[in-house]
């Protein structure tokens, strides 16, 4: 899920920090275990998916975000929306994990009290959807500060699944007409998973189209600090306008289901 600016929460207990290995050599992960069981795996599963996550997001975005990551597993549901900025039950009874910061100085490209916050079902999360999940939320991490406050959320989700989720053909009948809302993305269930599959197909549409580094350079024009409305981010980077460009998008969807 998008990233959140919040105020502070309640400290964290049960702290314990390890160190990535491998390919995440030169990032520091610090996991913040709020009074999970102990025999919950879920810590252990975090640990292990962390140098691949960081690879996925490095071979992307770049190199140039925080070294060191902090990621909290939450004990209970009332901990998890704590941490993750308040809020209903039912607005997180379907999200695994959340990206948030304290507070976001794009100024000077840094976030403070930035982590991942896990949800206690993530536990359940097969071994794919853990991964993805991960990889998702990193992705967040690292273009944090890079990202405006007002960026189109759905854009920003749509990146961040193209950094986590393998290609696969689309999914929903019938197929999108137009672009996804950040309306959609508030709506729990069906409606909101469909949002993030929109964005995502288009997301994975500009990277094959165009390659993964004018997506890059899109999500830098659409989403980031003092960004343009998309129609001009898309002239600017893409050299067309939206109308050309969603029948493009809708005949890649054509031939991809």
């Amino acid at each position: 899920m998008g990233t959140k600016s919040r105020p502070s929460a309640p400290a964290a207990t049960g702290v314990r920090a390890v160190v990535a290995g491998g390919v995440a050599v030169g990032r520091r992960m610090r996991l913040v275990d709020l009074g999970t069981s102990v025999t919950n795996p879920l810590p252990g599963r975090i640990t292990a998916n962390f140098g691949p996550a960081v690879e996925a997001v490095q071979s992307f975005w770049g190199f140039d975000w925080p070294r060191e990551i902090i990621i909290v597993v939450s004990g209970t549901e009332q901990q998890f929306r704590a941490q993750a900025g308040g809020g209903s039950a039912a607005q997180w009874a379907d999200i695994a994990a959340v990206t948030v910061a304290d507070r976001v100085d794009t100024a000077r490209r840094v976030a403070i009290g930035q982590r991942i916050v896990f949800a206690p079902g993530a536990a359940n999360m097969s071994a794919d959807a853990l991964r993805i999940v991960l990889s998702h939320e990193l992705f967040h991490y690292a273009a944090r500060v890079d990202t405006a406050p007002d960026a189109p959320r759905w854009l920003t989700e749509g990146v961040a699944d193209y950094v986590a989720r393998p290609a696969a053909a689309p999914n929903a009948t019938p197929l999108p007409t137009a672009l996804p809302s950040d309306g959609a993305l508030d709506v729990p269930g069906p409606q909101r998973s469909l949002a993030y599959d929109h964005g995502w197909w288009f997301a994975r549409f500009v990277a094959e189209r165009y390659g993964p580094t004018t997506l890059r350079a899109l999500y830098r024009a659409a989403c980031g600090v003092g960004h343009a409305d998309l129609p001009a981010a898309v002239s600017d980077v893409l050299g067309t306008d939206m109308p050309n460009l969603l029948a493009r998008w809708q005949r890649w969807l054509i031939r991809r289901a």
